[in-house]
């Protein structure tokens, strides 16, 4: 064989061993970056809901589990759902109805934790709309980003009232684009994430109006997607655990964390008014059980999902292992 060959035979060898060496083992690039511990990317939305996350980042409390995390913010639950679907995110911090539709539509996840709870949504409105209830919102329309948990807030707004989603005009908006929808008179009322709350009150001033609403619990999930291994899922879960109980100790240092990870997103008055409202601990429940159950039904009616909506099937994407591993006690659903 001529030298030229030589050179090329032995370049392409170890060519072959690297790439074979690399599909062998789908996790090996993903240690590598961890500088050899096993590295996890988490995409999050909610960011209060998911504050024990933002805490164990801005902590550094990965390192006592061995393994390298990095967290990556994204706008809604369904983005964060989308990058852990789509393989740029091993797990993901979103609403339950993200994880709810997915669920129906037959894709792989697996929601290993409810990590913390919310219930107070408001309707924000107009003064010159004479929304003084939901019963007034009929005929009306009514912005919304689709899609997400808010949407779901707001089917049960409308239910208290013994309204459906068909009698009003309902109007697909991103979350920062209710209040400017609001103060052009575009929409007679809206629906939004809690962080534009005090956005909303600021562009329209003495024509702010609210009303509050509790009979929805909105949940915040901890998923686990296709690419998720199961010893670094139960790391992740044990950092979080380690995360709340410092959450829980140090309610202060939790907002500066909260505040330092959003880069801006979030403002200090809000993180201030709005953490106390979260009741976080990691958990399973029946009551989770039943809630994703019963949003289930609605989202196979509303937005036409295949999947069939009962308990059985959102009861096969719980998955209590990591859990039941790092506190027992959390795990009540059998």
């Amino acid at each position: 064989m001529s030298r030229p060959r030589a050179v090329a035979a032995v370049l392409l060898a170890a060519l072959l061993a690297a790439v074979t060496t690399a599909c062998s083992d789908g996790s090996a690039a993903r240690t590598a970056a961890g500088g050899g511990r096993p590295s996890v990317t988490i995409a999050a939305s909610d960011q209060l809901g998911g504050a024990p996350v933002y805490l164990a980042q801005e902590r550094g409390l990965w390192a006592a589990e061995d393994i390298a995390a990095s967290v990556t913010t994204q706008p809604t639950g369904r983005d964060a759902l989308n990058a852990v679907l789509g393989g740029q995110a091993q797990l993901g911090v979103v609403g339950d109805l993200p994880a709810v539709t997915a669920a129906l539509g037959g894709r792989e996840l697996r929601i290993v934790a409810d990590l913390s709870r919310f219930t107070d949504w408001r309707l924000l409105t107009r003064t010159d709309r004479g929304v003084t209830g939901f019963a007034a919102l009929k005929g009306r329309k009514v912005g919304v980003p689709q899609g997400t948990n808010v949407e779901y807030a707001l089917s049960r707004m409308l239910a208290s009232a013994g309204l459906s989603a068909g009698e009003v005009t309902v109007v697909n908006l991103a979350p920062n684009q209710v209040t400017p929808a609001l103060a052009r008179g575009d929409i007679d009322a809206g629906v939004t994430f809690p962080s534009f709350y005090d956005a909303a009150r600021t562009a329209l001033g003495e024509r702010y109006a609210e009303v509050a609403f509790t009979g929805y619990t909105a949940r915040t999930l901890l998923i686990a997607g296709p690419s998720a291994d199961e010893k670094t899922t139960a790391a992740v879960v044990r950092t979080i655990l380690r995360s709340q109980r410092e959450l829980a100790a140090d309610p202060a240092g939790g907002r500066r964390a909260v505040l330092g990870q959003s880069k801006g997103a979030l403002q200090a008055s809000y993180v201030d008014a709005f953490q106390p409202r979260y009741a976080y601990g990691a958990s399973l429940s029946p009551e989770l059980l039943a809630e994703l159950t019963q949003e289930a039904a609605w989202a196979k009616d509303a937005q036409k999902l295949p999947g069939a909506a009962d308990g059985a099937v959102i009861r096969g994407h719980l998955d209590p292992a990591p859990l039941t591993a790092a506190d027992p006690a959390a795990v009540t659903i059998r």
